[in-house]
């Protein structure tokens, strides 16, 4: 093996742990509970989550844009110690208090994750860019997987929260996040022949700027296509341990069984989450390279994908009170959402080009940042309502039209392009006609 491919191993090594301590804040359900045993209200108990991925995705805009100014290393540690100071404030402050857990987790916690998050998925297609679907799939994995052992060191298999409390597990937390962001950033450089360019450049004519690539078509019916995925995944994520409690306790099953059987739901869906991200992102470049077109491969993809969310939703809350059917139905949904966190940045690179990824991704995961706020509100306001079954339905019609939306996405071409193309005689075939079918 290669020195470079050595070097490669090393970076997918360094991905999976920062992006395992990024995905605190899918493990934020663990907190709710006994926050609320603390006398915090049940909508204060979503407030950090909220603003956690809301300030994630924003902040994710500015990391992307600056990428190539700081580097992957400097942005990697910058995340990595915003993310773990954000816990030991919570910690500090006894994790009983609203503000100092709001500012701590919500705010510098999820600063972190948007300062840190791009950077594995940027350097890692650049090692590899002939398998850009698996390997981002891989980086992001760690993401998945960090949700679940988060929440059951704190729960079931540490018993963190019993033990310690609330306040000092969110200091352990701190630490440890720190920590391991640190160690992974190490490896976070850009291969040797690597060349960053500009952050005020123009693009190329197969590489759009963020400037160029907002003005596109096809941005927003990638947005938007990204934005109903994530509203439809956050939504059942707030929803998985609540909702089948009561169903499947309505159909019978005792309160404690029912918590139970809930409980190990979540964690389907979160080992799923995990495994859809790998999954989805290797089932794209098969699609895309027996067809030698990558785009094609990605799109298809998410075709497939948005479509039976749409179907696995709606059906969902008819199927959650039966017990093996709801593990079932979690480990679909769980495979699903994952897929989004690897198909849309490998087709933001096919689409707009791989010069400018760092600060065009950050733009397309705007579409994360609204359905953090759309998902958990639509869920919560008709949960309490007790209308759950629509809540499903509009997500579920919603995934089915953005199958529709994201089918029409092409790579775009530059108005310069067109016009050289009306004024040839000679017809020619460019990159960006071949692989729009």
């Amino acid at each position: 093996m290669t020195s470079n491919n050595n070097r490669g191993i090393r970076v997918i090594a360094g991905a999976l742990l920062i992006q395992l301590s990024l995905g605190a804040i899918y493990a934020w359900s663990v907190f709710a509970k006994p926050l609320q045993d603390q006398g915090w209200s049940t909508a204060e108990t979503q407030w950090p989550f909220t603003i956690g991925l809301v300030t994630f995705a924003l902040v994710m805009v500015y990391a992307g844009r600056n990428l190539y100014v700081f580097g992957p290393r400097k942005l990697t540690v910058a995340g990595g110690v915003m993310l773990g100071a954000g816990y030991l404030l919570a910690g500090a402050s006894g994790g009983e208090s609203f503000w100092p857990v709001l500012i701590g987790v919500g705010l510098l916690g999820g600063a972190g994750i948007g300062l840190g998050y791009v950077v594995p998925i940027a350097v890692g297609m650049q090692w590899f860019p002939d398998k850009k679907g698996l390997i981002t799939g891989i980086a992001v994995a760690g993401f998945g997987l960090g949700a679940m052992i988060w929440v059951k060191l704190a729960g079931t298999w540490g018993s963190l929260i019993a033990d310690y409390g609330v306040g000092s597990t969110f200091m352990v937390y701190g630490a440890v996040f720190m920590g391991l962001v640190l160690l992974g950033s190490l490896w976070m450089t850009f291969p040797p022949n690597f060349k960053a360019p500009k952050t005020d450049q123009k693009g190329s004519k197969f590489d759009f700027s963020s400037q160029e690539m907002i003005r596109t078509v096809d941005y927003w019916s990638i947005l938007s296509t990204f934005a109903i995925g994530a509203t439809a995944g956050l939504m059942c994520i707030g929803l998985m341990k609540q909702f089948p409690s009561q169903a499947l306790a309505t159909n019978g099953m005792t309160e404690a069984a029912a918590d139970a059987a809930a409980g190990t739901a979540m964690v389907i869906f979160a080992i799923f989450n995990a495994i859809g991200r790998i999954g989805w992102g290797k089932i794209s470049d098969i699609i895309g390279h027996a067809v030698n077109c990558d785009h094609h491969g990605r799109k298809k993809s998410l075709i497939i994908m948005a479509a039976s969310q749409g179907l696995f939703i709606i059906a969902f809350p008819h199927v959650a009170s039966i017990e093996y059917a709801l593990y079932l139905f979690a480990a679909l949904i769980g495979f699903n959402f994952g897929g989004n966190f690897a198909l849309f940045p490998a087709i933001t690179t096919d689409t707009f080009g791989h010069k400018f990824f760092g600060q065009n991704y950050g733009y397309v995961f705007l579409g994360y940042g609204i359905g953090g706020t759309t998902g958990p509100m639509l869920g919560g306001y008709l949960g309490d309502m007790g209308n759950f079954m629509l809540a499903f339905i509009i997500t579920g019609v919603m995934n089915l039209i953005a199958a529709v939306i994201i089918s029409t996405a092409k790579i775009p071409s530059k108005p310069e392009e067109q016009e050289i193309s009306s004024s040839d005689s000679v017809a020619t075939t460019t990159p960006s006609t071949v692989t729009v079918q």
